[in-house]
């Protein structure tokens, strides 16, 4: 097994479990006192939802009569320590269908009177009341609204009633809640220079990519000609381990008929992520190219939102044998997903997307190694990118909903659970296991990553996968000559590059390692005379396709130093009338200064090096 990170995060005990519980049970209970707050401040509001979050929570509003502004939240705040400071009791009560309704009708809260929809007939209905203020919920809450002390609103937005952009707009307050002021400012401080980090502001600093929303639409990324090569570095990257590793690349088009998706069990459960359909009508004046006949007159086609079935079809255009398998296929697809409007967020959340995406087809006796070695993988990735923190989420099925959310095939989830979980605990990867989150046709594990300024980020996927293959028919024959359908594994372990780039954006700051630095060495000469001089070592490097630039100007050298490192260049090679008469180089790296004169050989051997060696 490939060494792993240096701090892993460890299984989370039962105390770790009912900690986060106890945060979570806090920040909703804070949220409850933010709506509580608003409404005394401004009683024509209406309420809708006010869930805990990853990071604190939210309560949506809508208030025709006000625009939330930052300006508005001492004012809230200072509401909502009142309510803190009155130590009101959350207290629990039951009411029927019709008291509920009543209840809200009376108030005027007209999405509290929706939401009951929301709630299964024979269920009951259950209410949180503290002091003046009530609100449908399932609990749990702490004690008293005096056991919320360490609060702070942090931004307002707006939100489409029940996340559909088709549906009112609302506002959003956000907030954080911590059990002490400690951690609050703590967290704050996190926050303040996961600003500074943000892969949008640093991607305008370097002209890594563009969102045009009026031109290409929302969501599209494009890549400039910096952001360029991350992608392409993390793609040689890919095929060269992926190579190795004994992958086959394909290639397949960017949509494909209704029938695909339909087989695969994509549609229509997945209909509302994807683009809406394209009706085409087919030419049927003779044979296609394959040679046969040509398709209905009209036809649907989607543009792609998944790899899998395209591979699933690749792998059904052969016979296929034992000796074949493990069979293993690659590709770098782009995908498209209509995510909400309301959900996109530069790179992290996008509409189109390049995969780093591969199925492994292979019979259950090479289930372990297989798995295993794609989680190898990623503990490769890690120690090259230098992270440290990291979570692998075994996500399973819950048997209450075989048939609705998961394949209905109850020995298969047992068996394959049973499998991966066998793989990770002899391989010592540390884990947690989560259920009723396992993807519709197998369980799956998701790699989650902290970043440096410690924002957590869903990254990759292993995905395990019995169903689908029969779907399609997929087959081989066995060592005694008969058919078996294979097992599929998922896997995409840089994910997509746009997420993936936009971690590593945060992770780095955007100062990035040599091998991965949009421009990786830049050489200034000190006067006019030694302009040829530069100029032979940029060509030298550029032989060895390093990405290496000249730059002179009548500005100061110091002045073209500063504008380097403000362009997060690597490297510096410095050059004056010394270094040029013992071919020598003066090294300068970014955020570290200076390294000393070195002969000119020797420091292109040790770009060189650093560059193949992907050092981090």
């Amino acid at each position: 097994m490939s060494e792993p990170a240096k701090q892993p995060i460890e299984r989370k005990t039962l105390d770790e479990r009912n900690r986060m519980s106890d945060l979570e049970r806090l920040r909703h209970s804070c949220s409850h006192v933010l709506a509580a707050a608003v409404l005394r401040l401004w009683p024509d509001a209406l309420i809708d939802i006010g869930p805990a979050t990853s990071d604190g929570f939210y309560y949506d509003f809508d208030l025709p009569s006000h625009r939330f502004t930052p300006e508005d939240f001492p004012a809230i705040e200072a509401e909502m320590k009142k309510i803190v400071k009155e130590n009101q009791t959350f207290e629990k009560c039951l009411k029927t269908r019709a008291e509920a309704r009543a209840f809200f009708e009376a108030k005027g809260q007209k999405f509290k009177v929706e939401r009951l929809t929301d709630i299964p007939e024979g269920e009951p209905i259950s209410f949180y009341q503290s002091g003046d203020f009530t609100d449908l919920c399932a609990g749990p809450h702490v004690m008293r609204t005096g056991n919320v002390k360490a609060f702070k609103l942090l931004r307002v937005a707006s939100a489409y009633y029940r996340g559909n952009e088709k549906n009112q707009q609302l506002q959003r307050l956000y907030g954080t809640a911590f059990p002490n002021k400690t951690e609050l400012e703590a967290w704050l401080a996190a926050q303040e220079e996961a600003k500074k980090r943000d892969h949008r502001k640093i991607g305008q600093e370097m002209s890594l990519f563009v969102l045009d929303a009026d031109f290409v639409g929302p969501g599209l990324p494009l890549w400039l000609p910096n952001g360029t090569v991350l992608v392409e570095e993390l793609e040689r990257l890919a095929k060269e381990s992926e190579f190795q590793a004994g992958y086959k690349r394909v290639r397949t088009p960017h949509l494909a008929r209704e029938k695909m998706y339909q087989t695969s069990g994509h549609l229509p459960y997945y209909a509302e992520s994807m683009f809406p359909p394209m009706d085409l009508r087919e030419d049927t004046g003779g044979p296609n190219q394959a040679g046969s006949e040509s398709a209905a007159p009209s036809d649907r086609y989607y543009l792609k939102a998944m790899n899998c079935p395209h591979h699933h079809r690749i792998f059904a255009a052969e016979p296929r044998s034992y000796r074949d398998l493990p069979l293993r296929l690659a590709e770098y697809g782009t995908c498209y997903r209509y995510e909400q409007s309301g959900e996109l967020m530069g790179l992290m959340r996008v509409r189109s997307m390049q995969m780093n995406d591969a199925h492994i087809y292979c019979p259950t006796e090479q289930f372990a190694e297989e798995f295993k070695a794609v989680n190898d993988m990623y503990l490769k990735y890690f120690k090259i990118f230098g992270f440290e923190k990291y979570q692998m989420r075994f996500s399973t099925h819950d048997p209450a909903r075989l048939g609705q959310k998961f394949v209905d095939q109850p020995e298969l989830w047992i068996k394959t659970e049973d499998m991966v979980r066998k793989v990770l605990d002899d391989s010592g990867i540390n884990y947690v296991e989560v259920p009723n989150e396992a993807a519709f046709y197998g369980p799956k594990i998701d790699v989650q990553l902290w970043s440096i300024s410690g924002r957590e980020f869903t990254i990759a996927t292993n995905q395990v996968d019995f169903a689908v293959p029969r779907r399609f028919g997929l087959v081989y024959r066995t060592r005694d000559n008969r058919d078996a359908t294979p097992l599929c594994i998922h896997r995409a372990p840089l994910g997509t590059h746009e997420r993936f780039i936009g971690f590593l954006i945060e992770h780095y700051a955007g100062n990035f390692p040599l091998w991965l630095a949009p421009e990786q060495v830049r050489v200034l000469p000190v006067t006019e005379n030694q302009v040829g001089y530069a100029r032979n070592i940029v060509e030298e490097l550029r032989g060895q396709f390093v990405r290496a630039e000249f730059e002179f100007s009548n500005d100061k050298l110091q002045g073209r130093i500063l504008r380097a490192e403000e362009a997060r260049v690597h490297t510096m090679l410095i050059v004056g009338q010394r270094e040029q008469e013992a071919n020598a180089v003066a090294m300068r790296i970014h955020g570290k200064g200076s390294v000393g004169v070195k002969p000119r050989v020797e420091a292109v051997a040790e770009i060189l090096a650093e560059i193949r060696e992907r050092k981090s």
